[in-house]
């Protein structure tokens, strides 16, 4: 019997489903729907719509499924049209000025959330000395009186001790009334932005209950019993149960898709991603083999949402062309989707002979510009990225954006007529006006997360990933793939994705103990939110500066899945290394292999750049200079500091410390951003106590600095 995996994804235009054979990863069947925007249940609709169409068309079997996961769009959507609950915030602690301070930063306004939609708040206070169940209860009611649907709790240092908001949550739990426990959504401090953060949860808790009860029963009716999973909004799935809870979790969740399937093509670790739809191009980073992920800002307000940190633009496969007899002037943001019209490049050939170039406003308050083009029949058409992409001849065969070279040539030479430039030229300067656009939003992300450039590849995804990704990779001078499947890539990327669960605490000089405590509790997360214990890897970001620790638990769901490439041997693996180094690179070659994790190092400028390679070929580690030892764990504390000494950065007036990565077997532990070798060394000696002494163990230390 198979063991298919169903993911499903929404999109602005689709809601595409994907189901996958767990074990080869070969996609065995799918299935679209337009997404249901109007419809009662709102896109919920077409999830289970795509989820049946796909689960029919393909005679899978309720029993051969191991895995559903949706994302959804539902939270966001709930946010932008005001669907929205009145919240009741009870905020808990002390009395006099410290008292004050807190009731102050608990009682929040009403929520502005743009296009005269907001999010009503009333609130009250209780002092923790005269906190009892019913003294809870009287305030509880008080505020259902004045229009509370949902209420908050949010206590000072809850993060320490949540014994108060567990209370009144038992107590709105026992009554049938929603509640968020603020310290429950997150552990930083941050009083005001912790209460509005749970406050937005608390506001779509409705909403979200009865789509998410609506499509957990479709999904029951359909034979299929294994738990259903949603898509978080930084790149992991929890299950249903726990986004009943943490609703907001799965706040731009289509993105996070696309970049998790991009994930599961992308040998080097270190990258930028595209999501080039018709109408926005959605523009991350991955780093160290994880994408980037930042803080939520919704309607101008800050949360402690973590969500990937994707740019959009307003320019992809179906953007319009603006143009006057002095040439193109812009590219977007009015795409041909929006606008109701075909592109050039999908029309017949033949219709374009005797055709005539126009000038329109495609909506009130759009420019007059666009470039527009009537037909012999009658029928207006428009030139777009795709259209240029095709007329050049940039799209390999089977590529979704691959049209009609003819009559994208016949489209373009119309406006090229018009500006007095060739086709080729005109085609170029489209295309490069729209890289213009997207060019500075890389370098941003580059800046921002310090990638490597020698190490970047750009990676595409959506259906119109060919049209724009391979034209920046040149202008850039970088390089660049578009896997396979990449107009549903975001569909996969559900349907493979792992439970992420991150727990981040505000730790002013931390021990051992700190450190150890927190990776312990993010990984009993992910395990609480569907992950199989023995599959969960814990990553560790310590940012001195704000004294925040951040442990991120990620790990595999109840049938745990393969990698989509075979095991690799040493000469593999050197292959693999050799395509991420780049043309000035020499001596490549395998400085340490166990045969299930391969470290491949090359002289790079000067310095000792290394690659560490799993065993199925993916890159884990890619770092311009860095230096390897094989010892075994009765060795390990002596290697450490010898290593941690010899690769710290003195180039500047302070030290810059080096990333330690530790090898056992095919396991790659991380240990980058800690801040002491005692810290390195107790960890790792905590996290090993169960290997003999006698166990080989490989050591990476790569060194920090400016290259």
């Amino acid at each position: 019997m198979r063991n298919i995996r169903i993911g499903i994804d929404v999109g602005g235009t689709h809601t595409k489903a994907v189901a996958i054979d767990n074990d080869t990863h070969e996609i065995v069947g799918k299935g679209s729907v337009k997404t249901t925007h109007s419809a009662k249940e709102g896109v919920a609709l077409g999830v289970v719509q795509a989820f049946q169409k796909c689960v029919a068309d393909n005679n899978i079997k309720p029993e051969e499924v191991v895995f559903v996961a949706h994302s959804t769009t539902q939270a966001t959507n709930a946010l932008i049209e005001g669907d929205v609950a009145k919240v009741g915030v009870i905020g808990l602690g002390g009395g006099g000025l410290g008292g004050w301070l807190v009731k102050k930063q608990t009682a929040i306004q009403d929520i502005n959330l743009g296009n005269g939609k907001k999010i009503e708040v009333v609130d009250a206070y209780i002092k923790l000395k005269e906190f009892n169940e019913k003294k809870a209860e009287e305030v509880i009611d008080g505020l259902l009186k004045q229009g509370a649907q949902v209420i908050v709790a949010s206590k000072a240092f809850g993060v320490d001790n949540m014994k108060e908001e567990k209370v009144i949550a038992d107590i709105c739990n026992k009554r049938g009334i929603l509640c968020t426990a603020a310290s429950e959504i997150t552990k930083l401090y941050g009083l005001a932005t912790r209460t509005q953060t749970a406050a937005l949860n608390a506001s779509i808790l409705p909403k979200m209950l009865e789509t998410a009860n609506s499509t957990e029963r479709s999904v029951r009716q359909a034979g299929i019993t294994v738990p259903l999973m949603i898509m978080r909004g930084d790149g992991g799935v929890m299950e249903v149960t726990e986004m009943k809870k943490r609703p907001i979790l799965t706040m731009l969740s289509g993105p996070a898709a696309s970049v998790i399937g991009a994930l599961m093509y992308l040998r080097a670790s270190n990258g930028i991603y595209f999501e080039v739809g018709g109408t926005t191009t959605n523009i991350g980073v991955i780093k160290n083999g994880r994408p980037a992920v930042d803080y939520t800002i919704l309607g101008g307000h800050r949360t402690y949402v973590n969500s990937l940190d994707v740019r959009v633009l307003g320019v992809a496969g179906g953007s319009m062309v603006r143009a006057n007899k002095d040439g193109i002037i812009d590219v977007g943001p009015r795409s041909a989707h929006i606008a109701n019209m075909e592109y050039a490049a999908f029309t017949d050939p033949a219709l374009l002979d005797g055709a005539e170039l126009y000038f329109m406003q495609p909506r009130p308050n759009d420019p007059s510009d666009y470039v527009a083009i009537k037909l012999k029949n009658g029928k207006s058409i428009t030139i777009t990225n795709t259209c240029a992409a095709n007329a050049l001849k940039l799209l390999a065969d089977g590529d979704f954006a691959k049209g009609s070279y003819e009559a994208s040539y016949k489209a373009v030479k119309l406006l090229a007529d018009y500006i007095g430039k060739s086709v080729e030229d005109t085609a170029n300067q489209i295309l490069t006006t729209s890289c213009n656009k997207i060019i500075p939003v890389i370098e941003e992300l580059i800046a921002k997360y310090k990638v490597e450039r020698d190490q970047i590849i750009l990676v595409g995804a959506g259906g119109g990933a060919g049209t724009l990704l391979a034209y920046t990779g040149h202008m850039m001078n970088f390089k660049y793939q578009i896997p396979e499947q990449a107009e549903v890539i975001s569909s996969i990327g559900v349907a493979l994705a792992m439970v992420r669960e991150m727990v981040e605490r505000t730790i002013p000089n931390p021990t051992v103990e700190d450190i150890a405590k927190i990776k312990r509790e993010a990984k009993a997360r992910a395990v609480h939110s569907g992950a199989v214990e023995d599959s969960v890897e814990v990553f560790l970001e310590i940012d001195e500066t704000t004294q925040k620790v951040t442990a991120i638990a990620m790990g595999s769901t109840e049938v745990k899945t393969t990698d989509l490439s075979k095991k690799v041997d040493d000469a593999e693996a050197l292959e693999i290394a050799k395509g991420t180094f780049g043309a000035d690179a020499t001596d490549i070659k395998i400085v340490y292999s166990n045969h299930d994790t391969f470290v491949v190092g090359a002289k790079v400028k000067n310095h000792d750049s290394i690659r560490i390679i799993d065993g199925k070929g993916f890159v884990k580690v890619q770092r311009t200079d860095g230096k390897v030892v094989k010892t075994t764990f009765a060795n390990i504390e002596e290697v450490l500091k010898k290593l941690w000494h010899e690769t710290g950065n003195y180039s500047s007036e302070v030290r810059i410390n080096p990333d330690m990565y530790i090898i056992v077997g095919g396991r790659v532990i991380d240990y980058s951003g800690l801040s002491t070798v005692e810290q390195v060394v107790g960890l790792a000696k905590t996290e090993l106590i169960d290997l003999a002494p006698e166990v080989e163990i490989g050591i990476v230390a790569a060194r920090n600095g400016l290259y």
